[in-house]
C-alpha cells in the first residue's frame, strides 16, 4: 500500500506543505541521533520503537508521536511511536484543535482526561492519543529510544527503564502563548516545525518500501 495516496486530502495538502519547508542547519544535527538510531534498528531487522517523552504529555510529544507515526506510516517505514511524561495532565486542548487544523480526523472518548483517536487514513488504525506516563502499559516496547522533547523531562528524568538510546530533541513549549491572540498561531507553527522535522527523518532512512 502506498500510503502517500491514502493520506486524508486535507491532511495531504499539510504534508505537501511540510515536506518544501526547510530545516535549519543547527536542527539537522540535533536530528541526527534520532536518524542514526532508526536507521541502525532497520539495519539490523530489530523493531524501532520510540517514545516521546514530555512533564505533562501534553502537548510537544503528543506532536511529536502524531507526526512521527505519520511520517512512518507516509513512507512506509515500520515503527511504532508512543508518547509519555512524568505526570498525567490531559492532551491540551489547543494542540487538539491544532492537529484538527492540519487535516487529521479526531474523534474523542472521554472527559478529565481524553481519550483522542487520531486518524491520519481512512484505512489504517488510529493514533490513540491522552496524557499517561511514559511507561504506561499502552506504550507496549520493551525497549526503545527514548526521544526528550522538553528540558525540564530531559533534566529531570535520570533514568527511564526500557532505553535502549536517550535522544535530546527538545522544542519550545507554545504554552506560553495560551491565552493571547496568538495562541492559535503559536500552536500552528510548533506542529509545522515538528512535522517538518519528523517528516524530514523518515524520509531520509532508508529500508521502507519508498526508501
Amino acid at each position: 500500500m502506498d500510503l502517500k495516496k491514502k493520506m486524508l486530502p486535507r491532511l495531504q495538502i499539510t504534508i505537501d506543505k511540510i515536506i518544501q519547508m526547510s530545516v535549519p542547519d543547527e536542527r539537522l544535527e540535533v536530528l541526527r541521533s534520532l536518524e542514526e538510531y532508526i536507521q541502525s534498528k532497520i539495519d539490523r531487522r530489530e523493531e524501532v520503537n520510540l517514545n516521546f517523552i514530555c512533564t505533562h504529555n501534553s502537548r510537544r510529544s503528543q506532536f511529536a508521536q502524531i507526526w512521527a507515526q505519520t511520517a512512518a506510516d507516509y513512507f512506509s517505514i515500520a515503527a511504532n511511536c508512543y508518547s509519555g511524561g512524568v505526570e498525567v495532565t490531559a492532551f491540551n486542548k489547543s494542540a487538539v484543535e491544532s492537529i484538527k487544523r492540519s487535516g487529521f480526523k479526531v474523534e474523542t472518548n472521554g472527559d478529565a482526561n481524553p481519550r483522542y483517536s487520531v486518524f491520519h487514513s481512512e484505512d489504517r488504525h488510529p493514533i490513540l492519543a491522552f496524557s499517561k506516563l511514559f511507561d504506561d502499559p499502552i506504550n507496549k516496547a520493551g525497549q526503545f529510544a527514548a526521544v526528550m522533547t522538553c528540558s525540564h523531562a530531559d533534566e529531570n528524568c535520570p533514568f527511564i527503564p526500557g532505553t535502549e538510546k536517550r535522544i535530546p530533541v527538545r522544542y519550545e513549549d507554545p504554552k506560553e502563548f495560551d491565552g493571547t491572540p496568538e495562541e492559535s498561531k503559536m500552536y500552528d507553527a510548533r506542529s509545522m516545525q515538528i512535522a517538518s522535522e519528523m517528516f524530514y527523518v523518515f524520509s531520509r532512512v532508508s529500508g521502507g518500501k519508498n526508501g
